[in-house]
């Protein structure tokens, strides 16, 4: 019988929710572990252990080394890859003495799905302004992190909502089921329009149209492309980008064999009419697909980076530091998160 895939959890920012969300998914699993997939925690066993007892979670972390095989899941414990603080944490309380160790899991993490350790990998949060701040320059979160440490040259930040993780349950036949993409990601609003050239769609439109084949089993992905301006540049009088590098681009890709619908105007795309049999919508940036997706399905949905040569798959939201310690934060996203990357990597 075949082994499940082990999934690796980097617990992400150790003043966060990250480190008690992985407690409380192992908290929740059943003594013979899951059938489609282990985790085991990237993280500090101490403060894995300090922040079961904060909790109330009877969770026990057994330290592990990833070049060997797990022991046997056993109710109650939780195994680690350990990856030592570089300073004592609080719960709420950012230091950034600890920007290395976070920025480490995610580099064990990785080298293990390289070297089929792990089949993939799955974040929680991080905190980005700690990372900055401890010296880290141009650090702008876990996607492009991500792109530089496996060394490809672009990747495509898909969020998904746990209704959407199969091929076509993204339409909104049955309700708000969707996957957002985005051209660009963590940019200023002043500096997203230059950054959206013809070779910057080509590439994340090829890797979008290419993954949803390979992940979710789309045979022949549909992808709706909002456009940058309002009402789409309202024929060039609202904005030129659409008449000049969206749609040229768009025609060229349709011509070499992708379904694309678009540009249309984000503020009427995300309805039921625009979104019926469409698989992704590409929006242009962070804060014109997302709020969407997140109010269709907060809580409940998992970032996917695409374009990468392993599984990594994460939580919909952040930190959340005043939630830390309080044994209040909900489990949802992540338990989306860790059930999408056991599907993708049994595709891989």
């Amino acid at each position: 019988m075949a082994m499940p895939p082990v999934l690796a959890l980097t617990t992400g920012e150790p003043a966060g929710i990250g480190p008690e969300l992985a407690v409380m998914l192992a908290a929740g699993a059943p003594a013979a572990g899951t059938p489609d997939r282990r985790v085991v925690a990237v993280g500090d066993p101490g403060l894995l252990a300090e922040r079961a007892a904060m909790t109330g979670h009877a969770v026990e972390p057994v330290e592990c080394r990833p070049d060997e095989p797990l022991p046997p899941p056993m109710a109650g414990q939780l195994p680690v890859w350990p990856v030592p603080l570089r300073a004592p944490s609080r719960p709420g309380v950012l230091d950034p003495r600890n920007a290395d160790y976070v920025l480490e899991t995610l580099d064990v993490a990785v080298r293990a799905c390289r070297d089929s350790r792990a089949a993939g990998m799955v974040t929680a949060p991080l905190h980005k302004g700690v990372i900055l701040e401890a010296g880290h320059a141009g650090f702008t979160g876990h996607t492009e992190y991500l792109r530089d440490a496996c060394g490809v040259d672009e990747v495509v930040m898909l969020l998904a909502t746990g209704q959407a993780l199969h091929a076509r349950e993204a339409s909104w036949a049955g309700g708000p089921h969707l996957r957002v993409a985005l051209a660009t990601t963590h940019l200023p609003l002043r500096e997203v329009s230059a950054a959206i050239t013809p070779e910057r769609l080509e590439r994340i439109l090829t890797i979008l149209a290419a993954d949803l084949k390979r992940w979710f089993g789309v045979a022949s992905p549909r992808i709706a492309v909002c456009g940058l301006n309002p009402h789409a540049g309202e024929g060039g009088h609202l904005g030129r980008e659409e008449l000049e590098v969206i749609t040229p681009t768009l025609e060229r890709l349709r011509n070499e064999g992708l379904t694309l619908d678009g540009p249309l105007p984000a503020d009427t795309l995300f309805t039921p009419r625009h979104l019926a049999g469409v698989d992704a919508v590409l929006a242009m940036y962070h804060d014109q697909g997302l709020p969407v997706l997140k109010y269709a399905g907060f809580g409940r949905a998992a970032n996917i980076t695409l374009g990468l040569p392993l599984v990594r798959t994460s939580v919909d939201h952040g930190t959340a530091l005043d939630l830390a310690g309080s044994g209040r934060a909900d489990l949802g996203s992540l338990q989306v998160a860790v059930a999408l990357a056991a599907e993708m990597a049994q595709r891989a």
